[in-house]
């Protein structure tokens, strides 16, 4: 059965946070999109409750779709899998593999998101690990794609190869780059540097005519345009990410510190406040936050654990934004064409 309209399921007890966070992003994603409809899946009194608390039960278009149990952020991937089958995680992607919605957002244990999505949805052809990808900011206009960002921690050269297949489709089809740069990250941009898996991957795109491979990239060129799509297992994208987030967050709280520290720094503060304001969104991780998950026969978008509710909301917006442009339908065909023609 397919949704009549935009309809997105929420995971709404997920996240380090839970409904604190998830509600109030929900009402702000339906205020902003009035053509869209939310399942919100979780405990229906605690849901409830806490819409009534904002004034707004029931509302419209919002529904809440009742689950029992809760995937903690410490739960095994593996536990969750067999023994929480009524959790608002897998509830929300049921609803997906149904048909009911056409996306599903969790904020929850990523282990168990991977896991319960890969069971639910099943690979598409071709891919035989999801990854989880993400927009970052860049000096030039277009944001970088990197991937993988924690799905898959370790990847041989096969995986990496359909990684970089499936994040440069991202890349054409959701910010509309024609022929996007690709490279894989790496500790130099030398030929003879990197693992054996590294250099493998390398070989296989470089014989790939659809796939418009520059070589290597080092870490302090993710954020320089240099390439669109960055490609590296989930271990080394999921640390150079967190890294990246805490760098941004320093260079703000050092910026913000000497001007209070300063009396003519608090003088002209005022001048400079709207530029400090525009830096911060500009590199603030919230504005970023929601990583898809790609590979899958359905959209799933993962949000930080500890995402605010502006954090959530970005997640909300990057599913839509993918529900909009139809990507799995879109990635799907560039997908089979290229890998399976491949193998």
């Amino acid at each position: 059965m397919q949704p009549l309209k935009l309809t997105l399921a929420l995971d709404m007890m997920g996240g380090d946070h839970g409904p604190h966070t998830t509600i109030p992003a929900a009402l702000a994603a339906v205020c902003e999109y009035s053509d869209l409809h939310l399942i919100l899946c979780g405990d229906e009194a605690i849901l409830t409750e806490q819409l009534k608390l904002h004034g707004v039960f029931p509302h419209p278009q919002l529904s809440i779709r009742h689950s029992s149990q809760v995937v903690s952020m410490a739960e095994k991937p593996s536990v969750a899998l067999r023994s929480k089958r009524d959790s608002s995680m897998r509830v929300a992607l049921d609803l997906v593999e149904k048909g009911e919605v056409q996306a599903c957002v969790s904020a929850g244990n990523t282990g168990a998101l991977i896991a319960m999505a890969h069971f639910v949805l099943k690979m598409l052809n071709g891919v035989d690990r999801p990854a989880l990808i993400s927009a970052l900011p860049a000096i030039e206009s277009n944001p970088v794609y990197m991937l993988d960002l924690g799905a898959t921690v370790n990847c041989d050269a096969d995986t990496l190869f359909q990684f970089a297949v499936m994040g440069a489709v991202m890349a054409e089809e959701v910010i509309g780059i024609s022929q996007p740069k690709v490279a894989l990250l790496n500790m130099g941009e030398e030929e003879i540097k990197g693992s054996d898996q590294i250099k493998r991957a390398s070989m296989l795109l470089s014989e790939c005519n659809d796939i418009n491979y520059i070589g290597y990239i080092e870490g302090n060129d993710i954020f320089t345009g240099k390439a669109d799509v960055i490609v590296c297992d989930g271990f080394v994208g999921n640390v150079a990410l967190k890294t990246c987030e805490g760098v941004a967050k320093l260079i703000l709280r050092r910026f913000e510190t000497s001007i209070k520290d300063k009396v003519t720094a608090q003088l002209f503060g005022w001048l400079i406040k709207p530029f400090i304001k525009n830096l911060y969104l500009g590199v603030n991780p919230d504005h970023y936050n929601g990583a898809s998950l790609l590979g899958l026969r359905g959209i799933v978008v993962k949000s930080h654990g500890n995402a605010t509710k502006e954090a959530f909301l970005s997640a909300i917006r990057q599913a839509v934004r993918e529900v909009e442009r139809q990507v799995p339908a879109k990635i799907k065909g560039r997908l089979e064409h290229v890998l399976i023609d491949k193998a």
